[in-house]
């Protein structure tokens, strides 16, 4: 691990245990205990029925590409090396969407509906990324 000079994810109270999750190479998202419902992006509330009951727990990783671009110039400069990489949306397994990296296979290899498994990249000492490879 060398050292990593793009930009990098700013946890807060919310997010952290997203954070805490990825460093030991688990997905784990939120579930309100309310009514079951899935939750990815880390909030303070559940998206479908707004109660403040949730948990984090693991999830499978698993999931398929729903959507991606190619990014052919960089998203930021930081990323000029990187071109052309995935920026993907994945559909869990347990049904919310993740916009991460797809990794592990050329651009011209990614389709639709492709099944996908997280994989994790520890970028610091403080930080390891989520992204996605084919399964």
């Amino acid at each position: 691990m060398g050292d990593y000079t793009k930009p990098l994810p700013h946890p807060n109270e919310v997010s952290q245990p997203f954070w805490d999750a990825a460093k030991r190479y688990e997905l784990q998202i939120q579930r309100c205990n309310a009514c079951g419902t899935y939750i990815f992006y880390p909030r303070e509330a559940c998206s479908e029925c707004l109660a403040a009951d949730l948990i984090w727990i693991p999830v499978s990783g698993k999931g398929t590409l729903y959507s991606y671009t190619i990014a052919q110039a960089p998203t930021h400069p930081a990323f000029a090396d990187d071109v052309p990489y995935v920026i993907a949306i994945v559909e869990l397994e347990e049904g919310p969407h993740i916009t991460t990296n797809l990794v592990g296979c050329q651009p011209d290899q990614v389709t639709i509906g492709m099944p996908v498994v997280a994989s994790f990249e520890e970028v610091s000492a403080e930080m390891t990324l989520v992204k996605f490879r084919p399964e």
